[in-house]
């Protein structure tokens, strides 16, 4: 008898367990968990019961295909349950290694470390955590140390993420409210050279952490900017601290999206999301050898930073397989290809609506910004959702596109009129030719006055407003 039947006799059914209590998702989210979870879903027409998912597409309880351009937030780089991966979990688990015994070094995480640093052969050593927050954690602990200075800076409109120290580099208000006190780290604007060379002078800053895009708003670095900040940095000793958490791993159309700039060499880069294959949480910070050999200085500092679950069998094993697949199916050069078609396409209906504002991005990272129209119908029902709260008009948008489309979306970030794309890497041109036919008549439903759409829209409102 194999340990699986072993276990099902012993009385853990998975499969019965959620066949019994499966419809009561919400309801168990509600009681048990972030109960504005569940109430924001239903109030939008989110609440929607999925069952089956493989590469970009998912699949509700009638049966009905959804095309995902959400990945997750950018964990399902190869798309849901690649088979590669699958097997590899299968097996990792099948082999019963003598995992995590603290005392010993297992061949996994040498082998992953290995694989992740060819991709940028300017760094020598990685430290793997369990998620993106916890490898910028790491980069904001180990730049502290190295340089023996107190203050890391980072960008307006930044996120990288919101355990206490990422979140004290978040650049979003709204995350940071009534949870300070905080870091003292300093915020400049994203391309403004002037202000980071004024904050390197005062000599007490360790690094600058920054997003080669941002996830927000989807907003990429200047041309020149990342070089020319790399260069203060380096002339003041402080180091450069890459966010590839979203970016990395392909999603911008090349590896890492700091590697769009000729020269960028960062100090220290941040990446998870991808790497985990979409099943094992995994997050690393890859760094320069002397900054992990001033942290880990002595036998005596040897765990004076670690994590548990770090360098686990199954999350190594997943990260090895989704490398594996990225080479095999070149799906960095094919997200850099579909990424092109996708944003020319919906780039080419600039022109022809006025409420599109810009189609800009990298890669299959796109953003798709609205903004006030020119003729006075429009205007004035534009104004009346920006007088409620701005971002209404972006989420009217993402509501049809999954409620009549079955095409799942997000607004960039609150407060913002911009639609963010990040699908799988795996997407191909019928999902292109999907997802550019769906965008186009949401656009002729908005500029012709569909009543649908804009009753929708008054219900946004009187909902924003009940909020305040």
């Amino acid at each position: 008898m194999s340990p699986a039947e072993e276990g099902r006799d012993g009385g853990f059914d998975l499969r019965a367990l959620l066949t019994a209590r499966g419809a009561e998702r919400y309801e168990l989210h509600a009681r048990h968990l972030n109960h504005q979870l569940p109430r924001m879903l239903r109030t939008i027409g989110f609440d929607k019961v999925y069952e089956r998912a493989e590469g970009a597409h998912f699949w509700d309880a009638e049966g009905n295909d959804h095309l995902d351009m959400l990945a997750g937030f950018g964990v399902m780089g190869l798309g849901r349950h690649h088979p590669v991966v699958r097997r590899a979990l299968h097996d990792v688990l099948d082999a019963q290694l003598a995992d995590l015994t603290r005392f010993d070094c297992q061949p996994l995480p040498g082998l992953l470390a290995e694989k992740l640093l060819s991709y940028s052969p300017h760094l020598d050593r990685v430290f793997f955590g369990n998620s993106g927050t916890e490898a910028v954690e790491t980069a904001l602990k180990f730049a502290r140390y190295a340089t023996g200075r107190p203050r890391v800076l980072y960008c307006d409109h930044a996120f990288h993420g919101l355990t206490a120290g990422s979140l004290s580099v978040n650049g979003e208000g709204g995350f940071r409210d009534g949870f300070a006190p905080l870091l003292p780290d300093t915020r400049v604007a994203l391309g403004d050279l002037a202000a980071l060379e004024r904050e390197l002078k005062r000599g007490d800053v360790a690094a600058f952490v920054v997003e080669p895009i941002q996830g927000k708003g989807v907003l990429a670095a200047p041309p020149g900017f990342l070089l020319a900040a790399q260069e203060l940095l380096h002339r003041h000793k402080a180091l450069l601290i890459a966010d590839e958490v979203q970016t990395g791993l392909g999603r911008t159309g090349d590896f890492y999206a700091y590697q769009h700039e000729p020269g960028v060499e960062p100090d220290l880069v941040c990446v998870a999301k991808a790497l985990s294959g979409g099943y094992v949480p995994v997050g690393a910070t890859l760094g320069k050898d002397w900054i992990f050999k001033k942290v880990y200085s002595s036998m005596d500092r040897v765990l004076v930073h670690s994590a548990s679950f770090g360098s686990n069998a199954q999350a190594m094993a997943a990260g090895l397989a989704v490398l594996s697949v990225m080479e095999d199916e070149h799906l960095v050069a094919r997200a850099r290809a579909t990424g092109d078609l996708l944003r020319g396409r919906l780039a080419a209906m600039v022109d022809e609506y006025e409420l599109l504002h810009e189609v800009r991005g990298r890669g299959l990272m796109i953003g798709i910004e609205f903004g006030r129209p020119s003729s006075l119908g429009l205007r004035s029902r534009w104004t009346m959702l920006q007088a409620a709260r701005k971002g209404l008009f972006a989420q009217m948008v993402v509501v049809p596109l999954l409620q009549r489309h079955r095409i799942l979306t997000q607004v960039s970030g609150d407060h913002l009129e911009v639609i963010k794309l990040i699908p799988p890497l795996v997407l191909d041109e019928e999902d292109v030719d999907r997802f550019v036919g769906a965008f186009r008549e949401v656009m002729d439903d908005a500029h012709g006055g569909s009543a649908l759409m804009w009753d929708f829209g008054r219900t946004l409102v009187k909902q924003a407003v009940a909020a305040r």
